[in-house]
């Protein structure tokens, strides 16, 4: 539901946001520039090779349909090329959009868990809420203070965490790795065939981890940060808050299984 739809955006994500040279992109591209692959018709030049490009940073973004909603509702399908008077407005709102629909990603999820049950009225209010908010006038939605918001949506979804893993707690008591998921660095560490069931992994550094065979069930995954960190094979079916960008940034196999609402992405089968 709230996913991106790049047929009916105008290529916000390759014009509004700025990136810097490094591992993820080949070049340094300025907030408000069109990236020199963005072609005419507002699809990307090299969108099937962008891996292979040096630009895998784009492969692992994620508006979560905030390009289409602010393109085709917010401008009622005016874009930025047609009316350059409207493209820095539009520019300074695609943040907070892509911002406000990533929180309506999560609710949309814990809305959809039996577990959630004793806080499905707030997590609807909040759901009614944020869409209410997506649909403010340009200006409003400059002046919101988006953190304000996101700390109401925060603890809903901590709670939401709270709910689903209370079965596997004492699975983690005695966990070896407890102490270091509770300092967020779990960069490179050798993880393979490890029973992860109900852990807390929200924003914990996973980068280059091996977690080959990892049982990862009932997990909230919000936040981490997979780059290149190894799930063959790995169970993540039941976990919580997974994202599509999340997958996009690490490696995998076939064997991977998934929560049915993602894909495995190309490149884990090249």
């Amino acid at each position: 539901m709230y996913s991106a739809d790049c047929e009916k955006c105008f290529g916000l994500c390759c014009v509004a946001l700025p990136y810097a040279k490094s591992a993820d992109f080949a070049f340094n591209k300025d907030g408000g520039t069109p990236c020199q692959n963005l072609n005419a018709d507002y699809r990307c030049d090299i969108h099937k090779n962008l891996r292979n490009s040096g630009l895998r940073g784009c492969t692992v973004y994620d508006c979560f349909g905030a390009g289409q909603k602010i393109s085709q509702v917010i401008y009622n399908g005016k874009s930025w090329r047609d009316d350059p008077a409207i493209a820095e407005e539009m520019f300074n709102i695609f943040p907070i959009m892509q911002q406000l629909h990533e929180m309506l990603y999560y609710l949309n999820e814990a809305l959809s868990l039996e577990e959630t049950h004793p806080i499905y009225t707030d997590l609807q209010e909040a759901m009614v809420k944020t869409e209410q908010l997506t649909d403010q006038d340009p200006k409003s939605l400059i002046d919101l203070h988006v953190p304000t918001h996101r700390a109401l949506v925060n603890d809903l979804l901590l709670q939401t965490s709270e709910l689903v893993r209370e079965k596997f707690k004492k699975n983690m008591e005695h966990n070896k790795y407890s102490k270091k998921i509770r300092s967020r660095d779990l960069i490179g560490a050798n993880l393979r065939a490890t029973n992860l069931r109900g852990a807390n992994l929200r924003g914990v550094l996973l980068i280059a981890a091996d977690l080959r065979d990892a049982d990862l069930r009932r997990t909230d995954l919000i936040g981490a940060d997979f780059r290149d960190a190894d799930l063959s094979g790995a169970n993540l079916e039941g976990s919580i808050f997974l994202t599509q960008a999340q997958l996009n940034s690490a490696k995998g196999n076939h064997k991977t299984k998934l929560p049915p609402s993602l894909s495995i992405p190309n490149h884990w089968l090249e």
